[in-house]
């Protein structure tokens, strides 16, 4: 078992001032998340958040036939439950781990406690979120118009942005979940990437070789979540 990461390492606890970070940090609990791991369910009422650090997790929303498609992914740059502190106590998404690591969770009474302080953590929360729903709608945008091809490179860099390595621990049947497609069309661009030299797959890892090759193939999609990210949640360390 890996070391757990520090609470900071999830970059909107970093981001908390001093006096939030003090009434945080002794109720965060430190949780493994493996992969596949469910965190809620459509509908189900949620008892806590989840503040990844070094896992990535996937927003799903799942059709009546249990047919799924991604429509945001969460790792160290967010949290994971928006819908405790906006008032809405369930969603009709699920999230599940689509990346095995680590992270913290908070019970939802403390956040919502915080957020109804209406201080620094609720406009902390309300920028992360104006920036998750841009990725939500970017996902939809791209999963109409654009490629499987570039869609799986626009997935693959948005989940290393969200990983300290250039290795991603998933199966290609995962991968077609998460998209919404058939798994043999992931295959087909999976190893479209690697005759190309970008990616290497194998037995359920997959490396990035060449990042900037996949930044050049990918599109607008990918640039345009990035951007809305950057300008809404710098990077700044806690006091």
């Amino acid at each position: 078992m890996e070391p757990m990461p520090p609470p900071f390492a999830n970059h909107l606890l970093a981001s908390l001032p001093s006096a939030e970070w003090g009434r945080f940090s002794p109720q965060l609990e430190a949780v493994e998340l493996p992969l596949g791991k469910v965190l809620y369910e459509s509908g189900a009422t949620m008892g806590h958040v989840y503040f990844p650090t070094t896992a990535i997790v996937s927003l799903l929303y799942v059709m009546e036939d249990g047919a799924s498609a991604e429509i945001a992914v969460v790792g160290n740059e967010g949290v994971v439950g928006i819908a405790l502190f906006m008032g809405g106590e369930t969603t009709p998404s699920r999230a599940v781990v689509q990346s095995a690591g680590q992270g913290y969770r908070l019970r939802a009474g403390v956040i919502k406690d915080e957020f109804n302080r209406s201080g620094p953590v609720m406009h902390l929360l309300l920028r992360y979120t104006q920036a998750l729903i841009t990725q939500m709608a970017q996902t939809a945008v791209c999963n109409r118009h654009h490629s499987l091809d570039q869609q799986l490179c626009r997935w693959l860099l948005l989940s290393l942005d969200r990983l300290n390595g250039s290795e991603l621990v998933m199966t290609q049947e995962l991968i077609a979940n998460m998209l919404g497609v058939r798994r043999e069309g992931v295959t087909e661009a999976a190893l479209k990437l690697a005759r190309l030299g970008l990616i290497r797959y194998a037995r359920g890892h997959i490396t990035v070789l060449d990042r900037a090759a996949l930044e050049a193939r990918v599109c607008e999609c990918y640039a345009v979540v990035k951007k809305e990210y950057d300008r809404l949640l710098p990077r700044q360390l806690a006091e």
